[in-house]
């Protein structure tokens, strides 16, 4: 007999017996969360979980008809071989759909013990398979109940001081990118009369196509030859290299990178490039004929479209000059010069100093590559070394120095705490008065992390764009420009489908949305209220379409019509005033012809000449500008003051991305905060269709704190081709009993957007029919918040009022700023920074200042410091 079923059956027999059959586990029982509560494979954890089974899963996943074709009594220990159900049986106990609400339900400790209890006994049997972590994935983080963590915990859970684990945290691409780019360029420094211009301390943004790359010298460019994509492949980049695993949501969990030997290897070609330009600017890059203040002495011979040799570089030095640049110009080796540019580098590249051993170490790698390879290559080689040391890489958080409290958790501080800081909101290394406090001692409690903090959040020059990163990851705005469309369903969007302008539109959309965040940032209140409600828009003057309204076939044709009438009209006022312009003219010809010495008369004819083809040109660019019209949509008015976002080098010549803007006043009752904006809404669309069961997972997990299991692999999640049909007919399938269970969480949540169409444009009909917008908010947490809504306007007002959403939101700032899920352990602190967020009327900085100061961000547990599990 299967050993779980045997259990099972000593089990029922025991109740019986003792009349206990039916009644809760572990009842009486102290439990501490995070502290495994049976040792894995053990038989007294296996015997409290065939109990738990026993009592509250086998009347429906017994032998005989078993809910799903599931049956819990042939199930076996957890293994290699059934690891996939037991993880199914931990999401659903996890998340409460099992048991059902109408049965006999478990406490909330034995709900705890058994989720522990399977977690632990799938890390047993897959440390062998690279280990079981989807407990500490963020899109399993909202598994954790939120009364949990927001209401008053049950008698029987002993929570202790929280801390986070010790570690090494990977830089993102975008902070490894941003750092490098204070090696070669200089940026602007910040201007409060410009604010949203690219500045000293900002990140690098993405390009006109959605690249990260790091440029070189286009500060320095005077002249190319060719077009946009002939300077796009002649100006020298490079493109990120460290890689990204997710594409939504929290990227930056330390648990998730390493550096493989692959990009190892392309960021030592990379320390070649930017030590030779550092050292010898476009020299670097470039032929010495090439770098003059006036392009007309450089010849070029040949079309050299699209190579490095067709840039013209001004002599004007703006890169800024390093030891580096002193080291290898002193053109002979000098000690002093070696360490001074080691320890530059050292610290540019780790943003600490290095200790004497780290000095000398790099010092005498240089020297003996010197040796060996020359003065230049040497030199060269030897400090792309300093590329690949730990810390250039890895931010370390390993607490080695300091004293463990009772609950084994030790302080950061020093070089550590003032990284860690430094990282919670820049990119650059930490700026002269953090670093001097770290120097002096001064980085080692929670007053001076707070003192730090506050100063740096409210001084408008030290740039913060991990804050802006957060956002970015917390509504996922920024995927538009990526997601490929179906041309055609695309054109029936109504906007733009040449070339590439679809996607340079999205692009510019995602710095336009990065924008309107700094400016709710700014104001520092309400903020994620404001995101979700705002009536304000960044936009470029291409945007009209996009924030427009689609029309119906009748106010299509009514345009079409309108226009004809409109060129006839045009057409008949032109054509007279050629004709008679061609009269006068030939009139002032024909006296000239009488008169060819009178001077008054040759005056007035050129000057009707010219008048005469002034009029044709007009004309002709008139029928070229009807064929421009679409009809297809009404393009919003969108007028207000100029402002400007933040956009790349340029990267594309006269194509490059513009940071000129306007902040506008959407369409009233059409569009109502981020979420109805064209970068959410595509962001959140698929090739073909809008995509109503994301946008509905992405209402559920980021707003509510819900949680969806994964899709299982039996099922074929696919919805049927039929393009005549609408897309909430075509959902018809999620609506069967075994899919429903799930998708009611999301689908009514992601319907009411269908009054946008999937390029973000506002509509009122699809398929020549009304379109259908109602959906519903079901159990939500919070039972205000359910019923049915009209749309997404309706939806959207509702979700920003309700105080679930708002600590919801702390939750996501949460993992994003500890780097990990939280626990019931940091129930406190999550409590604690809501009440600083709602007490500040909706400040970002107090709830900054109240996460960045907790226990979460300021203790380290280490593996090797024994814990007093009594304590």
């Amino acid at each position: 007999m299967n050993r779980i079923r045997s259990v099972a059956v000593c089990v029922l027999f025991w109740g019986f017996i003792t009349g206990n059959f039916g009644s809760t586990i572990g009842k009486a029982e102290t439990y501490t969360p995070g502290i495994p509560p049976f040792v894995p494979g053990s038989d007294l954890g296996q015997q409290f979980a065939t109990k738990f089974l026993s009592l509250y899963c086998v009347d429906c996943h017994g032998e005989i008809d078993p809910e799903g074709g599931l049956t819990l009594t042939e199930l076996g220990s957890v293994d290699e071989l059934n690891a996939d159900v037991w993880r199914s049986v931990w999401a659903q106990v996890t998340l409460r759909e099992m048991p059902p609400a109408e049965g006999d339900t478990p406490e909330v400790v034995e709900r705890l013990k058994f989720s522990e209890w399977i977690v632990g006994e799938l890390q047993h049997a897959m440390r062998s398979k690279g280990g079981f972590h989807a407990h500490q994935d963020p899109g399993k983080a909202n598994f954790l109940d939120h009364d949990l963590l927001f209401g008053v915990l049950p008698d029987g859970i002993k929570l202790r001081p929280t801390s986070t684990p010790a570690r090494l945290w990977r830089l993102t691409p975008q902070e490894h990118i941003t750092r490098l780019n204070e090696l070669i360029n200089t940026e602007p420094v910040f201007d409060p009369e410009r604010p949203g211009l690219r500045t000293h301390g900002d990140a690098v943004p993405t390009n006109h196509g959605g690249e990260l790359k790091l440029y070189f010298g286009t500060d320095r460019i005077l002249r190319w030859q060719g077009g946009t994509v002939a300077y796009a492949t002649s100006v020298k980049s490079v493109p990120a290299i460290l890689s990204s695993a997710r594409d939504h949501g929290l990227k930056n969990y330390p648990d998730f990178y390493s550096v493989n030997s692959s990009e190892a290897t392309q960021i030592m070609d990379l320390a070649d490039d930017l030590l030779r330009y550092m050292a010898f600017g476009p020299l670097s890059i470039a032929n010495p004929e090439q770098i003059t203040d006036d392009p007309s002495t450089y010849k070029i011979k040949g079309d050299i479209r699209g190579l490095p040799t067709a840039i013209v570089y001004s002599t004007k030095v703006v890169r800024p000059i390093t030891p580096i640049h002193d080291l290898l110009a002193a053109q002979s080796r000098d000690a002093s010069k070696v360490g001074a540019a080691v320890d530059y580098l050292f610290e540019a590249l780790t943003f600490r100093p290095p200790t004497e051993q780290e000095s000398s170490q790099y010092s005498g790698l240089v020297n003996e590559s010197i040796d060996k390879l020359g003065w230049v290559d040497g030199t060269v080689l030897g400090l792309s070394a300093i590329f690949l040391d730990r810390d250039a890489l890895f931010r370390p958080e390993l607490v080695r120095d300091g004293e463990a409290d009772e609950f084994g958790r030790v302080r950061l501080q020093d070089w550590e705490l003032g990284l860690a800081l430094n990282h919670a909101l820049r990119y650059i290394r930490p700026d002269e008065t953090l670093r001097q406090a770290i120097l002096d001692g001064r980085m080692r409690t929670k007053a001076d992390v707070k003192r730090e903090l506050v100063r740096m959040l409210t001084t408008d020059s030290i740039r913060k764009p991990r804050v802006l990163q957060f956002f970015r990851d917390y509504f996922d705005y920024d995927h538009a420009g990526y997601l490929c469309k179906d041309n055609r369903a695309l054109a029936d969007t109504g906007v733009n489908t040449r070339g590439t302008s679809h996607y340079r539109a999205m692009f510019d959309a995602s710095a336009s949305t990065d924008r309107l965040v700094e400016l709710v940032l700014s104001e520092d209140r309400q903020v994620l209220r404001r995101l979700l409600t705002t009536d304000q828009v960044v936009a470029t003057p291409a945007d009209g379409a996009y924030f427009g309204r689609r029309n119906t076939n009748e106010q299509r044709a009514a345009s079409v019509a309108a226009a004809k009438y409109a060129a006839e009209q045009e057409d008949r006022e032109l054509e007279a005033e050629i004709l008679a312009a061609e009269k006068e003219l030939a009139e002032l010809t024909s006296q000239r012809k009488s008169d060819p010495d009178d001077e008054r008369l040759k005056r007035s004819l050129d000057r009707k000449t010219k008048s005469l083809e002034m009029i044709k040109k007009r004309a002709a660019n008139l029928k070229k500008r009807r064929g421009s019209i679409n009809h297809n949509i009404t393009e919003a008015t969108l007028a207000g003051p100029e402002i400007f976002a933040r956009v790349s080098r340029r990267s594309f010549g006269n194509g490059s991305m513009k940071p000129e803007r306007i902040l506008a006043t959407v369409p009233k009752e059409e569009r109502l905060g981020i979420l109805t904006h064209p970068s959410w809404l595509v962001s959140h669309s698929d090739a073909m269709d809008n995509h109503a069961i994301r946008r509905g997972h992405w209402i559920r997990e980021r707003l509510l704190g819900g949680g969806i299991p994964d899709v299982p692999i039996t099922v074929d999640a696919m919805l049927p081709d039929e393009p005549k049909v609408s897309l909430r007919e075509r959902m018809r399938v999620t609506r069967e009993d075994y899919c429903w269970t799930c998708h009611k969480k999301m689908d009514p949540l992601g319907l009411p957007f269908e009054m946008y169409n999937h390029a973000g444009v506002y509509r009122t009909e699809e398929l020549g029919r009304p379109v259908n917008t109602v959906g519903e908010v079901i159990d939500s947490g919070e039972p205000e918040l359910d019923g049915e809504v009209a749309n997404a306007i309706e939806l959207i007002k509702r979700l920003s009022e309700s105080e679930r959403v708002e600590q919801v939101f702390v939750r996501h700032a949460f993992r994003f700023w500890m780097g990990r899920n939280e626990t019931l352990h940091d129930a406190p602190i999550l409590q604690e920074a809501y009440r600083a967020y709602r007490d500040s009327d909706g400040s970002m900085n107090a709830l900054l200042i109240s996460l960045l100061t907790s226990d979460a961000f300021l203790y380290r547990s280490r593996s090797d410091v024994p814990i007093d599990i009594g304590r």
